[in-house]
């Protein structure tokens, strides 16, 4: 496996497309396509589904995205750090988090950090996937936003908050007219999450808004970010839980009455926490707690 393999597979991967994939690395299509197979060869899996009209990631491929950027990153790191000599070595930390949301509760908390290391030098992987928590098990991030889940974790874990579940919608939306919902008031068009990229607290709650039979035409997007574009535009409603004030956009949240909270905190390995780490849990706990 080598970095070329890679730059391709993720080219491919963000385009879906050989030809533009091609342009983006700048060397010919045939030679994409042949570092697509060595690598398909090499892993004993396929990475793409490609007909005369399409190409699309296979579950592997899509599992496989996140291992190749921290492979292409640790590459870079490292050959960087052999060619430039630095006399004070950066205060690094990473951070793992799924989604816009989660991402917005590391931006003051990053403004607190940087006050206390002016060398700071942050790291954040910012992924949907599940298979985010492979980047923690592997000691690859040392803090990963996240809401808990209900299945046992290998990892420790602080709460930071409970978060309502929200119906997100245009403000002229004809949901938009109560102050609160009950699962069985929820109708019109919904904009769901895709399994593969929703925690499973949201699935089900989408499950159940389906069974209510007052739902017109699905939506389904493959992430947060696309959902909220989605809702945006007036296409439809959302749920998701409020992580504190973390939305700041033009929908209103409307809260949902009678389900139950979810814990949103950070997962992290205690015995590989190192102090940066430590000080970021501290000022996000604090950041919480006011």
């Amino acid at each position: 496996m080598n970095t070329v393999q890679l730059e391709c597979f993720l080219a491919v991967a963000q385009y879906l497309n050989f030809s533009k994939a091609a342009e983006s690395v700048s060397i010919t299509q045939p030679a994409v396509s042949h570092q697509i197979g060595s690598l398909e060869d090499e892993l004993g899996v396929k990475l793409f589904v490609r007909t005369s009209k399409s190409v699309s990631l296979t579950r592997e491929g899509i599992m496989f995205i996140s291992d190749a950027e921290q492979i292409l990153k640790i590459a870079g790191s490292a050959k960087f750090r052999l060619s430039e000599k630095l006399e004070d070595e950066p205060v690094r930390i990473s951070i793992g988090c799924h989604n816009q949301a989660e991402l917005n509760v590391l931006t003051p908390a990053l403004r607190e950090m940087s006050r206390l290391y002016d060398d700071l030098l942050p790291y954040i992987d910012l992924t949907p996937f599940k298979s985010i928590d492979n980047q923690l098990k592997d000691q690859k991030i040392q803090l990963l936003l996240s809401f808990k889940s209900p299945h046992k974790q290998p990892f420790d874990y602080v709460e930071l908050c409970r978060c309502q579940f929200m119906c997100l919608c245009q403000k002229d939306h004809p949901l938009a007219k109560a102050d609160s919902l009950d699962v069985d008031d929820i109708s019109g068009r919904p904009i769901f999450i895709e399994r593969h990229t929703c925690p499973d607290e949201i699935f089900a709650l989408q499950h159940r808004i389906l069974e209510n039979g007052k739902v017109d035409k699905i939506i389904f997007c493959g992430d947060y970010e696309s959902a909220v574009a989605m809702a945006e535009a007036g296409l439809g409603f959302m749920i998701f839980p409020a992580i504190g004030d973390a939305y700041k956009g033009p929908l209103k949240a409307i809260p949902i009455e009678g389900v139950k909270e979810i814990s949103f905190g950070v997962y992290y390995l205690r015995s590989q926490l190192e102090q940066q780490a430590k000080d970021m849990l501290g000022i996000l706990k604090n950041q919480f707690a006011k």
